[in-house]
């Protein structure tokens, strides 16, 4: 998940629609639908979720695009599909920079020695053997000419580039144990040197891809740097990755704990010789193909109208990909093999799409949709998750004004176990370019984002090192995955097709009709942007 916005116009909350209600096994049925009742079974008491994600998350492990993990991960996706009796396969929309990670390590060598907590940065080049040298601090310049004045002394040394920490304790520890005022007065400390450290950086006059260029023209040992994310033990594993993924980088790029990275930094500030050695593998593998993953289970009656299940299945390499999003493509796997089971001559086609490339720009997706419009313009719906892995609790409408009334149709043959806590967005806003359903709402069809709630994704799990298997959760996984087949028979069996018409975007100051910003730059990037 790249940047998660998503905009309230209307909130509906606990959207269960009246019907005729029965028990059974424990649940609400408000209608006697056998297809409906089968669909819970199967995805209550027969999920085979745990079985999926293991293979993906601890074998396969992250999905980095252009990477040999990448591929694994496609090929085992067809496989799997394949194996349930459903046509799948890898269909290739472009290249993007190959890159293979090997093994890394940092160690402090002085003033004491203890091994550091640090991974190399994803297209980061590696070292050839150990490299040792001293670890330093940006300085403050007055302006680019003292900078670059300084570089070459930074020649076989590491150099610190990001802020420090004061304290590596959650807010929420203040809040807790602290006095009166305490978390108040820790996040006024944190904003105070969040705002020195750009002022230091702002003093250069450089943007940070030219900071970087010429300590590696000066013979820089290697960067380090820290993104915290605010949670215990807890690190984005991105910090600074567009200013290191260069096709023609030298010199090798660790992120650091928080801890640690503010080890290394008082060990420098106050003149105390900090040593570091590193140790690197890692591969350039040029332009490598990536592709999407497509299954699919043709129609009987409209095999050219489509319900889509749809998740980005590319990860950063920090973790395991589990919750972004290995918890969309598990939901959305699991989704149509119970569909398979219990529903396997639908009336309009289901597709499956696992995209590649979301971290780098909705490539795989807004490919797909400009390489096959026949399935944009018999698009039913789409419904794409990708947040995490909590229960689906937010559904937007992204901007189509007519699509309320088909999901009161929908919902109204789902269990209230399944929709009884749902809030929806109606009309809604198409999402600010954050993920994948924005590639296809962009080009006119109708595209719904499911949102979880967060389990504390934010602080822990999306995009860092602690993005792992044992963080899914798999009462709530079962139920996403049995509330998504619902909604795709329904959409699949309804007699009419959903609506186009949507929210027209307001004049700017110039009278110019403005666009949405999920729609404003639908190009599909490629490896040549990194050269």
């Amino acid at each position: 998940m790249r940047i998660p916005v998503c905009v309230a116009v209307i909130v509906l909350s606990g959207a269960v629609l009246p019907g005729v209600v029965s028990e059974a096994t424990g649940q609400t049925f408000p209608t006697d639908d056998p297809v409906i009742q089968a669909i819970w079974a199967e995805g209550m008491d027969g999920s085979q979720l745990e079985a999926l994600a293991q293979p993906l998350l601890d074998s396969i492990g992250p999905r980095l695009t252009g990477t040999p993990g990448m591929q694994a991960a496609n090929d085992w996706a067809v496989a799997t599909l394949n194996g349930w009796g459903i046509e799948a396969r890898n269909e290739q929309y472009g290249t993007w920079r190959g890159w293979q990670r090997g093994v890394s390590h940092l160690d402090l060598l002085a003033p004491r020695v203890r091994s550091l907590q640090a991974m190399l940065l994803a297209w980061s080049p590696g070292t050839d053997g150990p490299v040792e040298g001293e670890v330093v601090t940006l300085p403050e310049p007055e302006g680019p000419d003292e900078f670059r004045q300084w570089a070459p002394s930074a020649a076989g040394k590491f150099v610190l580039l990001s802020q420090p920490q004061a304290s590596c304790r959650p807010l929420s520890s203040y809040e807790e144990y602290g006095s009166d005022g305490a978390e108040e007065r820790a996040e006024e400390r944190r904003d105070e040197a969040r705002d020195m450290w750009r002022d230091r950086l702002d003093a250069y006059g450089l943007e940070q891809q030219d900071i970087v260029d010429a300590l590696e023209a000066a013979g820089a040992a290697g960067f380090l740097t820290s993104l915290w994310t605010g949670g215990w033990g807890t690190n984005r594993i991105f910090s600074m990755a567009h200013a290191f993924r260069s096709m023609n980088r030298t010199v090798p790029a660790f992120d650091v704990s928080c801890e640690d990275y503010g080890l290394l930094y008082r060990l420098a500030e106050n003149g105390q010789g900090p040593r570091v050695r590193a140790v690197a593998e890692a591969a350039d593998l040029g332009d490598q193909p990536v592709s999407n993953t497509i299954g699919m289970i043709r129609g009987s009656e409209n095999p050219e109208e489509y319900v889509v299940l749809s998740a980005h299945y590319d990860s950063w390499d920090g973790g395991s990909g589990a919750t972004d999003n290995g918890t969309g493509s598990l939901t959305m796997l699991e989704a149509i093999r119970i569909l398979n089971k219990v529903y396997p001559n639908p009336k309009r086609t289901i597709l499956i799409g696992l995209w590649a490339g979301e971290e780098q720009g909705l490539n795989g997706s807004r490919a797909f949709a400009t390489d096959h419009p026949e399935v944009v313009e018999g698009m039913q719906a789409l419904f794409n998750q990708d947040n995490g892995t909590g229960r689906i609790s937010t559904i937007s409408m992204q901007g189509l004004t007519s699509a309320g009334a088909h999901w009161g149709d929908w919902l109204s043959a789902v269990p209230r176990e399944l929709d009884g806590d749902l809030d929806f967005r109606i009309p809604g806003n198409p999402s600010g370019g954050g993920t994948d359903h924005a590639a296809f709402i962009c080009a006119g069809a109708p595209a719904f984002g499911v949102f979880s709630t967060r389990f504390d994704y934010f602080g822990y799990t999306w995009h860092t090192n602690r993005d792992t298997y044992d963080k899914l959760v798999w009462e709530d996984l079962r139920q996403n995955a049995t509330l998504v087949a619902m909604l795709a028979y329904m959409a699949s069996e309804d007699p009419e097709l959903v609506p186009r018409d949507r929210r027209v975007m307001p004049v700017n100051q110039e009278g110019e009709q403005r666009t949405w910003p999920a729609c404003e730059d639908g190009a599909r990037e490629t490896s040549e942007r990194f050269r």
